[in-house]
């Protein structure tokens, strides 16, 4: 039996680069989704009609819905509202890919076809593991990212060949609990993903795939977040219990609510 798979594709401000990411959805990619789901959190350009009139010109085989943010919940804020769409619908994995074009929905294909994705509870697409393929982007970037992938692994007690890159999968199954709602809603999401689910001992893969960097524009300040990042492994690593159950955003919210804009299920 074919699993149910939704892909979530998270979206702010990349009107140039989500067509080219919806570009990537050919015929094969799509013949192992059920469902697409772009959710734009918030952007101020015009990314919502690209998708709409890219969607509207191209043959889709799936239904491809657009989501709208009741508020800008930030990047694991609408993570949040993807996976609470894919438990309300019954999806067996989520698959995330950034709307940004840097990460490459091909690199996941082979599993896809073999189905050694069902091996793992958190399947992780890694830019610094063997195989990987780096296009734009810097040495220094490149050595900073290996160092923290090493303080995590001693950490964890695993090896960690990524701390988050833009393509990732996740079985329904270890979200039906929620554990991630009081981890960060901005880009320290996935940092807190890593170590929740080393905490609940989900099994981690790690796959290598080839990132981009050309035209995007990035929402990181380096330094800054390295700070938060060291200060998060920190509290992890003297209480991970600690960790794991206390609230880590700045802002509570009660639910991640979002409205359909556009679906080939209904229409506007």
């Amino acid at each position: 039996m074919q699993d149910k798979i939704l892909l979530f594709i998270p979206m702010y401000n990349c009107e140039k680069q989500i067509v080219r990411v919806l570009a990537q959805l050919d015929t094969n990619i799509q013949s192992y989704l059920t469902e697409v789901i772009v959710v734009n959190n918030r952007s101020t350009d015009g990314g919502e009609q690209a998708v709409i009139h890219y969607v509207q010109e191209h043959e889709f085989k799936i239904p491809v819905t657009l989501l709208r943010n009741d508020d800008n919940y930030g990047l694991g804020g609408s993570h949040k509202v993807a996976f609470d769409y894919a438990m309300k619908n019954d999806f067996d994995y989520v698959i995330v890919l950034h709307g940004d074009d840097q990460g490459h929905i091909e690199n996941l294909l082979p599993y896809l076809q073999d189905h050694s994705y069902r091996q793992y509870d958190c399947f992780l697409g890694a830019r610094f593991k063997k195989g990987a393929v780096l296009d734009g982007y810097s040495w220094f970037r490149t050595f900073g990212n290996k160092v923290y992938n090493l303080l995590f692994s001693l950490v964890v007690h695993k090896m960690i060949y990524d701390l988050g890159s833009g393509l990732n999968m996740y079985s329904c199954n270890i979200l039906k609990s929620r554990f991630y709602l009081k981890y960060k809603d901005n880009l320290m999401f996935n940092y807190c993903m890593i170590l929740g689910s080393s905490y609940y001992k989900h099994h981690m893969g790690f796959f290598p795939i080839r990132w981009s960097e050309d035209d995007q524009v990035s929402n990181v300040k380096i330094m800054n977040q390295a700070v938060i990042v060291l200060k998060l492994l920190g509290s992890y690593f003297l209480d991970p219990e600690k960790f794991v159950e206390e609230e880590h955003r700045d802002t509570v919210i009660k639910e991640y609510t979002a409205n359909v804009v556009f679906s080939t299920k209904g229409g506007i």
